[in-house]
């Protein structure tokens, strides 16, 4: 039996329909043709995660500045159903790891999660994300409509008119 590989590779305009097509069987919300178009700008903050070179999963993420600090926004983060539980989440969320530690400007990593997706919150919690908020009536037209907001805090806040310590 040879080991499975698992493997990164980066979302192109000749890919973008296999995105589309995933994110539209593992996420119950749909994504709009902007989203995709600055998935094509994103870079190495969009991957798509290939299973024995067969397309499985991916994860998509933007920049966010609140009260001067960058923050990283996981959008979207999944798996087809069939390969959960085989280290390709992880291996996503590492890359993303990586890369706001190789950059060394980000105060934090968050995402929302649908309150009852109970498998997403712990998989996020072995990471060192904790739930922070709970945002009602976040999504449309999915229930429950509410979400969590998990957070991994990266550095302590400080402005950007602080000087580096």
């Amino acid at each position: 039996m040879t080991r499975a590989t698992i493997e990164l590779g980066d979302v192109t305009p000749h890919n973008l329909q296999q995105l589309k097509r995933l994110n539209q069987v593992v996420f119950p919300v749909s994504y709009n043709d902007k989203f995709y178009k600055d998935i094509l700008e994103a870079g190495e903050l969009a991957k798509l995660a290939y299973y024995n070179d067969i397309v499985v999963g991916a994860v998509c993420c933007r920049i966010d500045i609140l009260d001067g600090s960058r923050r990283l926004y996981i959008m979207t983060l999944g798996c087809l159903a069939p390969y959960r539980k085989r280290g390709i989440g992880a291996k996503m969320l590492e890359h993303v790891l990586n890369f706001v530690e190789k950059d060394g400007d980000f105060h934090s990593i968050f995402l929302h999660v649908q309150v009852n997706n109970q498998s997403a919150i712990d998989f996020y919690k072995k990471f060192g994300f904790e739930i922070v908020e709970t945002k009602e009536q976040y999504y449309k037209r999915i229930e429950p409509a509410d979400a969590h907001v998990l957070m991994k805090l990266l550095r302590p806040q400080r402005s950007l008119s602080e000087p580096e310590k």
